[in-house]
């Protein structure tokens, strides 16, 4: 049974590859249009020609962290180009090895401006009413373990998550009474592009890991269920996905 009709429209960011492609994917195939939005126009184009419906499927280029305080504007664009949206999944991400002996400012604002500031405005257009369908509407910010269990050298990544963990809570609180929802989930190791940038950590976590580590799939999984009517009384939570290992 499908859990979206086509006319349930969701926005996904950093679906051009990895959770993001994973989330995309998923909510298509369980029945929903999609806009997938990603820096590579190319791999947006391969997610969607892997879609399980591509006329539903949607690519939009666009690097979010360019013009942060217009995204409210440019996710009002979106609902009057496909429509009011029945919802969003923020999965745009990035992580680096910071040890605080080298931590760097400059760096550690383009990372909190991607982790924390974006899903943030993205989420401020969200919860327009003129963008939203209303009640039953959800919104989801893919957070991650390390804002509960942080590993060594991975100073600014941890604390962005926990930032957006604890600001999407506090938002969800501010809409319950509307029906619209909030909520974060927060993965452990998952393999993705973004991992490969940090073999030295993962190959030190491995073996916490029996069941090997997640796929995007297992995440997406997760993910199509907060944001279907068999979560319609779930907000302000933030779920984690792991096997265990934590």
């Amino acid at each position: 049974m499908m859990r979206f009709q086509g006319e349930d429209v969701f926005v996904v960011t950093g679906a051009s590859s990895g959770i993001g492609a994973g989330v995309a994917r998923r909510l298509n195939e369980d029945g929903a249009s999609v806009v997938a939005i990603g820096r590579n126009l190319e791999r947006l184009e391969n997610v969607k020609r892997a879609a399980a419906a591509p006329s539903c499927f949607f690519v939009e280029l666009k690097e979010l962290a360019e013009d942060i305080e217009v995204l409210p504007q440019y996710v009002k664009t979106l609902a009057a180009k496909y429509g009011r949206l029945r919802g969003m999944v923020c999965c745009a991400g990035i992580t680096e090895l910071s040890p605080l002996r080298t931590l760097d400012l400059v760096k550690m604002r383009q990372l909190f401006d991607i982790n924390y500031y974006v899903p943030l405005f993205m989420a401020k257009g969200f919860a327009d009413r003129r963008v939203n369908t209303g009640a039953g509407a959800s919104f989801v910010a893919i957070g991650s373990i390390a804002a509960n269990l942080p590993a060594k050298g991975v100073i600014t990544y941890s604390g962005s998550k926990a930032a957006l963990v604890t600001s999407i809570r506090a938002i969800a609180k501010e809409f319950a009474s509307s029906g619209v929802r909030f909520n974060t989930v927060s993965p452990s190791d998952i393999e993705t592009p973004m991992t490969d940038n940090i073999k030295e950590i993962m190959d030190q976590v491995r073996h916490f890991y029996p069941m090997g580590f997640g796929k995007p799939e297992d995440v997406a999984a997760m993910v199509s269920f907060l944001s279907s009517d068999e979560a319609r009384w779930i907000t302000g939570q933030n779920y984690i996905v792991d096997c265990g290992s934590h």
